[in-house]
């Protein structure tokens, strides 16, 4: 609370009235409000039983267990854990700010924050809403009435629910952002530029550019499995390549310097899930450019090499994808090489990323077929 105070009392005194404190708090102060009712309520219940040495009242017990776990505090911590990708993504971009830094330097100096910074800070009620099963059941374990225990099982299991539903609903967010920031930083040659085979005159090329795949990374039923930097061998040189494996395609890239920005994106505003080789590159300015069609999984062959046959060649920790046309025919070799620790890791990747694919295309078929016959009076 101690940064979200400090910044408020900052902009009244008009200091950093840029920040947007909801976009880096979200409803912190809400969250931390019902989550201190919710303990003061507890507090009360069992101070009552301590002073009276009575039985603890089991319905005014249950009352607040429902009452917060099925209603605000979950739907609070809903709402701040659905914010906190773009939160973090968001602080991201406010720190190459001088006047931001000095705010931040001075709020994790303070005793309050006990050595955390920030970014730890944001990611607390995250943690803490997963350590309420585990309340639940230490309050269930020591119950004695059945009717009690019952209950507080039922709403643990809800807890736990929204808890498995929340974190599905979050794992999308970071993917879907995540895709949006790559869709800024690829670029897609038009066919002209890519194989020099095919001649488009002038009049015609926009044609083409009208159906150009820039918005192919803005499906939001896609999902990037893996990236990472490997090495691609050539005919005549060796070349720095970024790999992004999707739920139904790969896509090869290769690294391009760019003297501006590309398409008027910040190199500040940088998605903060990005791996560090391609945090450098677009902070340098650069950008990735796409050197193939993408691959699709159904189509795609994942070849390991002999270690002794490619070190003879000077390509040790190499392999080999394929992209296969309908017919089964190679249209298209990648020659990988990749450190010592990362061949197994991306082999391991592709081949689970086709097989997943491969079956997933196999039960939509069997649905297609197992569906019931359309009825003749439609």
């Amino acid at each position: 609370m101690i940064f979200m105070n400090t910044l408020k009392y900052l902009q009244t005194h008009e200091y950093l009235l840029d920040v947007d404190l909801w976009r880096l708090f979200a409803n912190l102060e809400e969250l931390s409000q019902t989550s201190f009712g919710f303990v003061n309520s507890l507090f009360h219940i069992f101070k009552d039983y301590v002073d009276t040495s009575e039985t603890l009242p089991s319905l005014d017990f249950i009352s607040v267990l429902t009452k917060y776990f099925q209603g605000s505090l979950c739907q609070s911590h809903q709402t701040y854990c659905l914010n906190y990708s773009a939160a973090v993504f968001y602080l991201e971009s406010l720190r190459q700010r001088g006047d931001f830094g000095i705010y931040l330097k001075w709020c994790e100096d303070n005793e309050q924050c006990r050595r955390l910074h920030l970014p730890e800070l944001l990611v607390a009620p995250l943690h803490r809403l997963t350590r309420y099963p585990l309340l639940l059941k230490s309050i269930w374990k020591r119950s004695t009435d059945s009717t009690e225990k019952i209950m507080i099982y039922s709403i643990k299991e809800k807890v736990e629910k929204s808890i498995w539903d929340l974190e599905g609903k979050v794992k999308w967010l970071d993917n879907f952002q995540k895709c949006r920031h790559l869709q800024e930083i690829i670029a897609w040659p038009p066919l002209w530029d890519r194989d020099k085979r095919f001649f488009i005159p002038e009049c015609l090329k926009h044609v083409f550019k009208e159906h150009m795949a820039e918005n192919i990374l803005s499906a939001t039923n896609r999902h990037l499995l893996y990236e990472g930097k490997l090495t691609l061998a050539e005919s005549t040189r060796f070349l720095d390549v970024f790999l992004f494996l999707f739920d139904d395609f790969l896509l090869v890239t290769k690294t391009k310097h760019n003297k501006k920005k590309l398409g008027g994106s910040d190199p500040g505003l940088m998605c903060p899930s990005l791996i560090p080789e391609l945090q450098t590159v677009i902070k340098e300015g650069g950008s990735c450019m796409v050197l193939s069609q993408p691959i699709p999984l159904g189509r795609l062959v994942v070849r390991g090499l002999d270690p002794l046959h490619m070190s003879v060649f000077g390509l040790r920790n190499s392999f080999l994808i394929q992209h296969e046309n309908s017919y089964r025919q190679c249209i298209a070799a990648f020659l990988l090489q990749a450190q010592t620790e990362n061949i197994k890791t991306w082999i391991a990747q592709l081949t689970a990323a086709i097989s997943c694919f491969t079956k997933s295309q196999e039960t939509k078929k069997m649905s297609i077929f197992t569906l019931p016959a359309e009825s003749l009076e439609i």
